[in-house]
């Protein structure tokens, strides 16, 4: 599973050669860091751990501040494993776009989705609501309706659709085409959406 790490820029749209208008997700990609080599001999399975993002060194403890130093990098923000890289890659080593990724291929994109807080079920499960608004209803228009039986079996199922927090879970979508690389500006442009918010962290795997 090759990747590398990014950051979600924005939206934009562009033009195909048939005049198609695409909305596209700008995501930038700086050169990622090899902070780690794993190999079967020493940890039992083949990986690379990439690093992405300049960190403060005041904010990163003694531990990270060596484990990147053995790598002659500076701190960063994050760090993601992938396994089977390229065997030829060494500690230290910067993996550019161009080194991964072609126009046109597709891809997986790996993110933090928004956060919504506390949401009622339309919003959550796409519920309709109790009813109309006539024949007696009142404020039952976003309500969720019943949610069990009542002598038995006495309590509500396990798993029942119901309000509660929404979003802020890892997403993966997954058969993303890119659509243009601007090697150098170090930006990607994928077809779609991708989970996160403007700035967040993306992992994108092929």
């Amino acid at each position: 599973m090759n990747g590398l790490i990014g950051k979600k820029i924005g939206m934009t749209s562009i033009f195909d050669a048939s005049g198609k208008n695409i909305a596209c997700t700008v995501i930038e990609v700086q050169p990622n860091v090899v902070t780690q080599v794993k190999t079967v001999e020493s940890d039992g399975y083949d990986a690379l751990q990439l690093g992405y993002g300049e960190a403060k060194a005041k904010n990163t403890s003694k531990a990270l501040k060596g484990h990147f130093e053995r790598a002659n990098t500076t701190p960063k923000t994050e760090v993601v494993e992938f396994r089977n890289y390229p065997s030829s890659k060494q500690l230290g080593d910067e993996i550019v776009l161009s080194d991964v990724f072609v126009e046109g291929e597709k891809v997986s994109a790996v993110g933090t989705s928004k956060g919504k807080g506390f949401q009622g079920v339309v919003k959550r499960h796409h519920f309709a609501g109790v009813g109309q608004a006539t024949h007696g209803q009142h404020n039952r228009l976003r309500a969720p309706g019943s949610i069990g039986a009542s002598a038995w079996p006495s309590k509500v199922a396990k798993g029942l659709r119901m309000g509660g927090r929404m979003g802020n879970d890892r997403v993966k979508t997954k058969n993303l085409k890119i659509v243009k690389l601007l090697v150098d500006m170090n930006l990607m442009l994928i077809q779609g959406s991708v989970p996160g918010h403007k700035g967040s962290f993306v992992i994108i795997e092929k």
